[in-house]
């Protein structure tokens, strides 16, 4: 059953590239086809998506949808908080991992299929704070070696290799790097780390478990603590991710908790991809979930 809508606004992040756009375009001949009408707007720089979204929340849109990789996502998501609006996502990133996490569509068609039909979920994200500011994110939150090489990966480098510039820029990071002595915080318990992912969904990196009990449209977070901070360590885990076995890996271990803080200082942040500063760091759930259009 298809939905009676005349028209679908969609936020765009052209950083996705050109050939992530043509994905975009066909999507938008197949809703063209079905005789629906669609706005698409550009975003200009960071934050602009959360402001369209808000604007469109104020305007009374059902359905909001995000077309970029999961940062774009997290912005987007962040406007529509409180709200009644769903989210709808058009999956342009490196990695995709929200998509692959929830079972979206790739295929243009039935992208369009998905956006005009009735199928809803629950998504509920988390805030990650730093001195920076404040960050919401969909997907993980990454503490340590992989928000260090999110920071020093280089844009062309991304936009060449895809997500295999991450193993590039993974094995560049690993030449002098410092592994910081991270205090992990877990509902007022203490733990030490070399690195830590907080996450609401299974996958980590694109289709690969990390955290199996996660459960994305619930309240809470699941944590991994990697305890070994050396390169023999870093290259063991890179091994065994695509094997879907790195949370059973020796020196991990994976927790569940409602409220975390980082207390050590200094430890570079990434949240969906996107930098976000370095610790200290206290993570929590957003108000409340947002509903999410699923096939």
């Amino acid at each position: 059953m298809l939905v009676e809508w005349s028209c679908v606004l969609i936020i765009h992040n052209p950083a996705a590239g050109r050939r992530r756009t043509i994905r975009l375009n066909r999507v938008i001949e197949s809703l063209h086809e079905q005789r629906v009408t669609v706005e698409v707007v550009r975003t200009q720089a960071p934050g602009h998506a959360t402001a369209l979204a808000r604007g469109a929340l104020a305007r009374g849109e059902t359905v909001v949808v995000a077309a970029g990789g999961d940062g774009t996502i997290a912005e987007v998501a962040r406007g529509l908080l409180g709200g009644a609006a769903a989210l709808g996502v058009v999956p342009l990133g490196t990695a995709n991992v929200l998509a692959h996490e929830r079972g979206l569509p790739f295929a243009p068609r039935e992208i369009a299929r998905m956006l005009m039909g009735p199928g809803r979920g629950w998504l509920w994200p988390g805030l990650a704070r730093t001195a920076s500011g404040e960050r919401l994110f969909v997907q993980m939150c990454g503490v340590g070696f992989d928000a260090s090489v999110v920071a020093r990966l280089p844009a062309g480098l991304k936009r060449v290799l895809g997500r295999g510039a991450y193993v590039v820029q993974a094995l560049r990071t690993l030449v002098g790097y410092r592994y910081p002595r991270l205090r992990v915080v877990i509902d007022g318990v203490v733990y030490e780390a070399a690195s830590a992912v907080i996450g609401k969904g299974r996958f980590y990196a694109g289709p690969y478990t990390l955290l199996p009990r996660a459960r994305p449209g619930e309240a809470g977070f699941q944590v991994a603590l990697f305890r070994d901070g050396n390169a023999a360590a870093v290259l063991l885990y890179g091994a065994l991710l695509p094997l879907h076995l790195l949370w059973r890996a020796p020196g991990v271990t994976v927790l569940a908790g409602r409220r975390i803080e980082l207390l050590a200082g200094g430890a570079d942040v990434q949240a969906d991809g996107d930098v976000v500063g370095v610790s200290p760091l206290r993570i929590c759930d957003a108000a409340g979930p947002i509903a999410l259009v699923v096939p």
